[in-house]
């Protein structure tokens, strides 16, 4: 698949759709890697918007600021990024890029990783077998990319001024759990959630019902926050909305 391409997933048909979500894939990986996490979504009546890996064709953050200021597309907008791509999801928010209203980091990298054969870097990306056998028979999809680390953004989170949720496996390999929570270390808009037998690809694991469910948690309460601040003659009584409750398979870190 081109990494120019468009994957997309919308709404059912007779639902007023709820936001949008703009994905940047990770090494290696093109938009359609993230079916399933967008038909789940889109079940959700969220828009879902994935693109390819910025690391392997830059004109992916063009195509990304295209559809943030897309008006056809609802919000709010948030980006995702898997891999990679959430350091370039961070770097566009960062740089104030217009329709930013919130950010979704999985797996966010922390440092160099190289696999030994396929069958370990399939195992350090997911432990869904499913998932798996997809990565497996892609003609789209570039083994081995994961082992690159080219000149990439850094995480200037102290520029972000929109919500953080930070989604990281506690079994990943490729960016151990404890660097990827010194990167988010002292940043207030910062949500972490760490996923018990996750690994890398957050989004694609075997947890990524939970996974999508937490996204959805999170996306509910950003909407119903802007309601709030869009009107001013509803009060706040003491209680913020937010993520009260997760499955014992996920720990909320922050």
């Amino acid at each position: 698949m081109p990494s120019s391409s468009v994957s997309s997933w919308d709404e059912p048909e007779g639902l007023a759709a709820r936001g949008t979500l703009i994905v940047l894939a990770g090494r290696g990986e093109h938009g359609g890697v993230y079916e399933r996490f967008g038909r789940r979504l889109g079940f959700d009546a969220y828009r879902v918007r994935a693109l390819g890996d910025p690391t392997a064709d830059p004109a992916v953050l063009e195509q990304a600021a295209k559809l943030l200021a897309d008006e056809s597309l609802p919000g709010p907008k948030v980006l995702v990024g898997s891999d990679t791509g959430a350091l370039y999801a961070l770097q566009l928010a960062a740089d104030r890029t217009a329709g930013v209203d919130a950010l979704i980091l999985a797996g966010l990298p922390t440092g160099a990783w190289t696999a030994g054969s396929w069958e370990e870097e399939a195992a350090a990306r997911t432990a869904c077998p499913t998932h798996q056998g997809r990565l497996t028979g892609d003609p789209g999809f570039r083994r081995g990319a994961i082992d690159g680390t080219p000149d990439l953004p850094a995480p200037r989170l102290d520029l972000v001024h929109v919500p953080v949720l930070a989604l990281h496996g506690k079994d990943d390999t490729i960016s151990p759990l404890d660097r990827a929570l010194s990167v988010y270390d002292g940043h207030a808009g910062v949500h972490t959630v760490a996923f018990h037998g996750g690994r890398h690809d957050v989004l694609n694991d075997a947890l990524h019902r939970t996974a999508a469910a937490t996204v959805v948690l999170f996306l509910e309460r950003l909407r119903l926050t802007s309601e709030v601040r869009e009107a001013p003659e509803i009060h706040d009584a003491g209680q913020t909305p937010g993520i009260r409750e997760l499955p014992l398979i996920a720990e909320e870190l922050t």
